[in-house]
Formats: C-alpha cells, structure tokens, sequence
C-alpha cells in the first residue's frame, strides 16, 4: 500500500488495485471541469478532490502535463488569470471533442464514483478519519522532531507494530 495515501491520509494517485483513472481518462475528466468554468492547475486538482469526497486528488503530476497536452491539442487555451496565474479554458474544440466522447466521461465518472463511494461507504469512513488522525498525528510529531533521532524512531516502532498488528487480523 506505499504511496497509496498521501501525508493527509487520502489516496494520493493510487488505489489499492492500480491508478485512478486508465490511460486517457484524466483529460476528459479535466475537459468536463473546464466545461464547468476555466481554471488553473490548482483549481483543478482541489476540484476533482472535492467532486471524489476528499478521497482522491490528482498529483500535480499528472495534472499539469494533462493541462499541456489539452493545450496542445486545441482542446484548452490559457488566459489571463490573477497573479499571473495560467488559467486554462475549454475551446469549441474541446467542446466538440467532449461531446464526441460523452459516453466515454459518464463511464469514467460512473467507475469512479463506485470506487469512491465504496472507499468512503461505512465503515470505511471510519476506517478513512481513523488513518487521517494518524497521519496527522505522526507527521506532526515527526515534523516537530527532525532533530530527535529517538522520538523518531518511537514514532517508527509504534507505527511498524501497528502495521504488523492489522496485518494479523483474519480476513
């Protein structure tokens, strides 16, 4: 499960069974969003973190070389934003190409919504806030003791056991 959850406790990217969205599948969901109304990089990421229920949010590593290749495509053009931001907003090609492939989005989103909803049905919520108090907790202890080889490595034996413990638990 490395790299599953990010420093918040909320996938970063990943689920269990492999990325988010296959190949392509990012674009359309970042062409619908524009749709919406334009937007930066960030705008965008914390949207689709929103839309997915605080559950899933994009790196800006996929985010922003999906926002190029929109560009370059015809798909999106930059305008001018506050503070010199890049403020990407969908063309009459990407209109047209959305469009073109409504079958395609409604199917993304439909799979992502059931990962999603599944992800945070209960109990897994509880499941969800128990791992985002304790990512809270231990990077903010860690955090706070950069300097304290000791505590540290408390911080790692506690956490090592917990793993081996949930690990043990019959299925």
């Amino acid at each position: 499960m490395s790299g599953f959850f990010g420093a918040e406790g909320r996938p970063r990217g990943r689920w269990r069974g492999g990325r988010m969205f296959e190949q392509g599948d990012l674009r359309y969901v970042v062409l619908r969003l524009l749709e919406e109304k334009p937007r930066h990089g960030y705008e965008i990421i914390k949207a689709l973190e929103e839309k997915f229920g605080g559950a899933y949010a994009p790196s800006p590593g996929a985010v922003y070389p999906t926002l190029q290749l929109l560009e370059d495509l015809g798909y999106t053009r930059i305008v001018p934003g506050d503070g010199g931001k890049k403020v990407y907003e969908i063309t009459d090609a990407g209109r047209a190409h959305l469009a073109e492939n409504q079958a395609t989005v409604d199917t993304i989103f439909d799979r992502i919504g059931k990962l999603v909803g599944h992800f945070l049905d209960e109990p897994m919520t509880e499941v969800h806030a128990a791992f985002r108090n304790v990512g809270r907790a231990t990077y903010g202890r860690a955090t706070g003791a950069v300097h304290d080889p000791e505590l540290l490595k408390k911080v790692v034996e506690i956490l090592e056991r917990a793993a081996k413990e949930i690990e043990g638990l019959p299925r």
